[in-house]
């Protein structure tokens, strides 16, 4: 089935009566009393995996503040202000257990979706890998700290003045945001792989495996196997721990994975079959307003209202501004830092509101 059939045919009528099949309405309000892995359809056989065992205590961390910090604190966002595709799309993933990669312009809300993601689904904290040009894939997964061990190993020694007890390994192993999110769990945590056009080549290819195996091993984990089958490590979430078993780490629920480019460099033809595509466009009038309220609830609203009115104006004719650009303008207009009826205030508002190139 084209999960597109039927959008744009009564557009009208999809945005007042959602289909059945949806779980994520994108609002981002948090779904209460309804268990995602009730609700969530079987994966497709395909995409199922069996990773385990399952912790005991198997709770995905809560939120740290930083949904927060790029959703707002008011829940704005009525089902009638998202665009109908992206709602196809992202439930699309969720059900076959595929990632999702999110084009468009930079500061259009790329990364924000796997926050409103994560909250209105109850998946706890988001998992980031920030991409650069000098990440691998090994970065991702997890690191193993070989000096630190051997020291560790020699300071033990010295305070017993003779043979020591060898360190445990798992103190000196770190899951990465990618190995992290790819733990054994009832629920798919949400990993979000931030401006993955900023990457080497080889990344993407790099991440083909383990999105179609679901697993990965730790090599100085499997070779210690045998002597200790079960090994308890560092993860990405701040004080967690996790046990891996015979140096392999192997999702029960795929994460929901979310890639977001700035469309600065094109993807193999490999990479993108196994991903589901999502073009994100500029928010328009009504989206600003409802994210500049999620924000900045209690600001002057007549200041408010005409910022918005010009900054979709000005972002129209320049085929795109970041939105925190106007939160910026709005927070100095009603803060009391700057009066917007000073005569130096369009040119600090020409000064923000420019486009992101170097003259």
């Amino acid at each position: 089935m084209n999960v597109n059939d039927g959008v744009h045919q009564n557009d009208a009528a999809a945005r007042t009566e959602p289909p059945d099949w949806w779980i994520y309405r994108g609002t981002g309000r948090p779904i209460h009393d309804i268990d995602l892995a009730q609700i969530l359809p079987a994966p497709p056989p395909w995409r199922a995996y069996r990773g385990g065992p399952l912790p005991e205590h198997d709770v995905p961390p809560p939120d740290d503040g930083e949904s927060e910090r790029r959703l707002g604190t008011a829940f704005t966002l009525t089902e009638a202000e998202i665009d109908a595709t992206e709602l196809n799309m992202v439930n699309a993933a969720l059900y076959l257990r595929r990632p999702l990669l999110v084009t468009g312009n930079p500061g259009t809300g790329k990364s924000s979706l796997a926050y409103r993601i994560a909250r209105e689904l109850g998946l706890g904290r988001v998992l980031r890998w920030a991409i650069t040009s000098h990440t691998t894939l090994a970065s991702g997964l997890y690191g193993y700290d070989a000096i630190g061990r051997v020291q560790a190993a020699a300071t033990s020694q010295a305070q017993r003045g003779g043979e020591a007890e060898e360190p445990p390994i798992g103190d000196f192993v770190r899951l990465g945001p990618l190995g992290t999110a790819f733990l054994p769990t009832r629920l798919p945590r949400v990993l979000l792989v931030d401006e993955l056009d900023k990457s080497e080549a080889d990344l993407p290819n790099d991440l083909l495996s383990i999105f179609e195996d679901g697993e990965f091993p730790i090599e100085e984990l499997t070779r210690v196997r045998t002597r200790h089958p079960e090994v308890t490590v560092h993860t990405a979430d701040p004080q967690r721990t996790a046990v891996v078993r015979d140096g392999r780490i192997a999702c029960h629920a795929f994460p929901i994975v979310v890639l977001t480019s700035n469309g600065e460099r094109e993807f193999p033809p490999a990479f993108l079959r196994r991903c589901l595509q999502l073009r994100i466009e500029n928010p328009d009038h009504e989206q600003l307003a409802a994210i500049v309220a999620s924000h900045l609830i209690d600001e002057d609203g007549e200041h408010r209202d005409e910022l918005v009115r010009e900054f979709a104006e000005r972002s129209k004719a320049e085929g795109g501004l970041p939105t925190d650009r106007l939160l910026d303008a709005v927070y100095l207009a009603t803060s009391g830092a700057y009066q917007p009826d000073h005569h130096t205030w369009p040119r600090l508002v020409d000064a923000l509101w420019q486009r992101l190139t170097v003259r």
